[in-house]
């Protein structure tokens, strides 16, 4: 689980199976006060991030450099030789589960999950609400007894 900003937009493709993914980083921070020195210290860690399937054109559509998002997964190291014959290493957050989070422009609060797109994403519209027929009855405010 991880709570950060993005810190480039998402890079969203299809792979030639058909599937999409969108590929993103991530930075966490915390902070501390110094045991020793009694100075406030701060960190800053960066994650990669990769997203499949629907949730990654999701979060290809909604989210932005500087978004700011809660993150469900697992950690994945793939491994390659690069040009030089070099063995390389990449551990990424394989994303299950997303929060869009930070202000209604962000899209606050909206869930979405590679397990049931439940996406209650910005553009969804509430259907407008039933205006009461000629024959309903209405109730105003004073009517409630409490």
């Amino acid at each position: 689980m991880l709570i950060g900003r993005l810190t480039r937009d998402p890079e969203v493709k299809t792979i030639p199976s058909g599937q999409t993914v969108a590929n993103f980083s991530v930075a966490t921070g915390r902070k501390w006060k110094d045991q020793q020195s009694g100075e406030q210290k701060e960190q800053t860690e960066f994650h990669n991030v990769v997203v499949w399937r629907r949730l990654a054109e999701i979060c290809g559509q909604y989210l932005k450099k500087g978004s700011q998002v809660y993150l469900e997964g697992h950690l994945q190291t793939r491994s390659w030789d690069d040009p030089a014959g070099n063995k390389r290493y990449r551990t990424e957050v394989v994303v299950d589960n997303m929060i869009m989070l930070g202000g209604k422009s962000a899209g606050a609060g909206n869930a979405v999950s590679n397990n049931a797109v439940s996406a209650n994403t910005a553009d969804s519209q509430t259907p407008p609400s039933p205006q009461p027929s000629a024959d309903e009855e209405t109730i105003s405010v004073e009517d409630i007894p409490f």
